[in-house]
């Protein structure tokens, strides 16, 4: 096999092995389908390009991470992105990532503010170590500890609020 045939095969593996869990990730990271795959497909794309540098150095995982969560600060820094918020659901549903509880997790990670977000979803979908997350965001691990307590803290509070509205709604 070439060696271009050899990287592309290499790539493609890769790619078939993680992309449904950096789909998972992205849109807990953004909260979008959309948004999702378009952050994918742009870590995924700068990764191919990157591919001969970081395959030798076995570091894939490390650096589409950091990809990810660093085009999704871009994306959320953009003037054009600032949209405003619909009470009004569309009429078609928008899949995600098969979970149970989706709508409320989304939410609730909505709510948190974006260093938080991204520590969890690193944290605990792509189940990094805290000093992988530290890494990834360059910042110190204490800082990744105290942050994930904090943000966890308001993700149970703020799903017990949900839970319990709709438990209200529901007897009314």
């Amino acid at each position: 096999m070439t060696s271009r045939k050899q990287r592309d095969q290499e790539f493609s593996d890769f790619v078939l092995a993680r992309r449904s869990r950096l789909m998972g990730a992205a849109y807990l990271l953004c909260g979008n389908r959309h948004a999702a795959e378009d952050l994918v497909q742009t870590a995924l794309t700068k990764l191919y390009v990157a591919w001969p540098r970081i395959h030798t150095s076995g570091a894939e995982d490390a650096y589409v991470r950091k990809v990810l969560v660093r085009t999704n600060i871009d994306a959320s820094r953009r003037m054009w992105r600032r949209e405003l918020s619909s009470d009004v659901m569309p009429d078609q549903e928008v899949d995600g990532p098969d979970l149970d509880g989706r709508d409320e997790l989304v939410s609730a990670l909505a709510a948190l503010g974006p260093r938080q977000r991204r520590i969890v979803v690193l944290r605990f979908c792509l189940d990094l170590s805290i000093e992988e997350v530290a890494a990834d965001l360059g910042v110190s691990a204490g800082t990744v500890k105290s942050q994930t307590a904090r943000a966890l803290d308001h993700l149970r509070r703020r799903l017990t609020d949900l839970r319990l509205d709709e438990l209200t709604k529901e007897r009314a």
